[in-house]
């Protein structure tokens, strides 16, 4: 599988607008069973780690979340 490339740089701003749906499309790869491996080349994935990389304090590192939300699903 190839690497996501992206045209148009975001802003934070933009960014940060977008983050629930970020999380909600990491909820949906880990509901369909996708790997870490395949999760990590997503888009999703990597705008998370660009929030987390920019402002760590506000946004916690994807990996974070990925096991956070895979433990919710599971319960």
């Amino acid at each position: 599988m190839s690497q996501a490339t992206f045209t148009t740089a975001l802003t934070i701003g933009e960014l940060e607008a977008s983050y629930p749906l970020y999380c909600k499309a990491l909820r949906i790869l880990i509901r369909e069973e996708k790997t870490i491996q395949q999760i990590k080349r997503s888009v999703c994935w990597n705008r998370l780690e660009t929030l987390h990389r920019c402002l760590p304090r506000r946004y916690r590192d994807p990996a974070h979340l990925y096991f956070h939300l895979k433990r919710e699903i599971s319960a």
